[in-house]
């Protein structure tokens, strides 16, 4: 009895004395894409972290390959909480689309959510149909004649396209463009009828009436454009689309160390100051757990697996 209570003890004060050391050295948050919203973010969240453990904190830009180049740097990464990949939700659609090198749950612990964005859909005012009821029987009275530009081809915004007529029945046809700017350019010049998009990179041309903005994903209506309805309230619901930011590590990080790390992100997320910089990007904070965060990404995995399976996306080689 007395070896089995000091095997405890010493098993319980290396995990104290684990946490107590950690961070011991420079953490690198990896992003696997050169620029945008993910980069952003880490950013904004480095030198919070940084200031609360008194250890660097470097964003650390490794993009390639729809994001498999960073994230399996991650992956293969010691897992002792000094090597962190943020990532979007397109990290648990990839691997339906493409063969990766890692599984996109198992090979890494779910530390923290950072955020979430919601869609919005816009159309050319040519369009006729003011709501988004309209929208769909004008689709459905046109299979496959409307067209939506897209940013990426198995992207959040062709899936969105994808979702919305799975569950209504309205065929549209992505366009799939190389950045966002050119997509609403589009759109806005007439050449593709919708857009599915960010609600911050949509509201501004709706404000400007250069496009008609028919709904927002989201429980709740956008504060910068509060007369757009949610999908849910112009009749679609279970319409779950939004854009999200997280954390991951290594799999194999100790619990101890995850569970650290995450206690920090979810006190940086009740920051006003860093709440006030998520909003200029149109972000709301999103905080979870561990636990939230891994079920959140299995859920999403399947949902957006049957989606490509179901329209048979294909990305090609």
């Amino acid at each position: 009895m007395n070896v089995l209570f000091a095997f405890f003890a010493l098993l319980f004060a290396g995990a104290a004395a684990a946490q107590q050391a950690y961070p011991s050295k420079a953490i690198r948050l990896v992003v696997p894409y050169a620029s945008g919203s993910s980069d952003v973010i880490a950013r904004m969240l480095a030198p919070k972290l940084n200031e609360a453990w008194k250890q660097p904190v470097i964003v650390e830009n490794r993009p390639g390959a729809n994001a498999v180049i960073g994230t399996e740097a991650v992956a293969k990464a010691a897992p002792d909480g000094h090597t962190l990949l943020v990532a979007l939700g397109t990290h648990v659609i990839s691997p339906s689309l493409i063969k990766t090198p890692y599984d996109p749950i198992r090979d890494f612990a779910a530390v923290a959510t950072l955020g979430a964005a919601e869609l919005a859909l816009a159309v050319h005012p040519s369009v006729p149909a003011n709501t988004l009821q309209e929208f769909i029987a004008l689709a459905k009275s046109k299979p496959g004649q409307l067209n939506y530009a897209t940013t990426q081809v198995g992207g959040n915004q062709h899936l969105a396209g994808e979702m919305l007529g799975i569950l209504t029945g309205a065929k549209l046809t992505p366009i799939a463009y190389k950045g966002g700017g050119a997509a609403i350019g589009d759109v806005i010049g007439g050449h593709v009828q919708a857009y599915i998009g960010s609600a911050a990179s949509v509201i501004p041309v709706i404000k400007s009436g250069k496009l008609r903005g028919l709904a927002v994903s989201g429980a709740t209506r956008n504060s910068d454009l509060p007369q757009l309805p949610t999908f849910t309230e112009a009749g679609v619901p279970n319409y779950d689309v939004r854009l999200w930011y997280a954390v991951l590590a290594p799999a194999g990080t100790p619990r101890i160390i995850v569970d650290k790390l995450a206690a920090e992100i979810n006190r940086v997320l009740a920051m006003p100051d860093f709440k006030e910089a998520l909003a200029k990007h149109s972000i709301d904070p999103l905080v979870s757990t561990p636990e939230q965060f891994t079920e959140m990404m299995k859920a999403d995995f399947a949902r957006y697996a049957q989606v490509i399976k179901t329209a048979n996306i294909k990305v090609e080689d």
